[in-house]
């Protein structure tokens, strides 16, 4: 992924000035609210918790990305990353700056945080970033470019979604040969 100079400037001034922010809310009264992970704020991750089970939610077949931990596991990948390496650390800028924008995508579409948008508003507002998704042009529809890749990964390397989702039953001993006899095939002209 290449960033013009103007995109870069921006992600910098995104992030110097995430400190000045009000931090994303909590969520209401009801909902579960996360602790801080090793990478984001308590708020960060009740966002992100929020974003990706909007992306993959629970059904009848198997529990969604917050049973799967997905956000744990997106926490955890960027804490991994060693802060003192320019690309990497931009990495995780962008994803506090994506935070952000998509929160202010929110709040311009229904005058709310996404947190405290309802769900039918929440899948909306996805709906919208995802439309741009083969030729993003704003910071919140590249965010959810990584967000959805994020999760997809996230979620199919879980438990949940490989044995429950996908209904994967571990590797089983072929009985029969299913493959071709090539002694029965018809010949060719000019093959031996």
């Amino acid at each position: 992924m290449s960033l013009t100079r103007r995109e870069l400037l921006r992600l910098t001034a995104a992030a110097a000035a995430a400190p000045l922010l009000p931090r994303v809310a909590l969520p209401e009264a009801g909902a579960e609210a996360l602790p801080a992970g090793r990478f984001f704020g308590a708020g960060e991750m009740a966002l992100l918790d929020q974003l990706t089970e909007t992306i993959i939610p629970a059904d009848a077949h198997s529990g969604g990305a917050r049973a799967a931990g997905v956000v744990a596991y997106i926490d955890a990948r960027l804490a991994e990353y060693d802060s003192q390496i320019p690309d990497l650390r931009s990495e995780q800028e962008s994803w506090r700056a994506g935070l952000v924008a998509v929160d202010a995508v929110a709040r311009e579409a229904t005058g709310k945080s996404f947190l405290e948008a309802s769900p039918e508003q929440c899948l909306s507002i996805l709906k919208r970033l995802a439309a741009a998704e083969g030729d993003p042009k704003t910071e919140a529809q590249r965010f959810f470019v990584a967000l959805k890749e994020w999760t997809a990964r996230g979620y199919y390397t879980s438990s949940i979604g490989i044995h429950d989702e996908m209904e994967y039953q571990g590797n089983s001993m072929q009985v029969e040969f299913a493959g071709i006899d090539v002694a029965t095939l018809p010949k060719t002209e000019g093959a031996p």
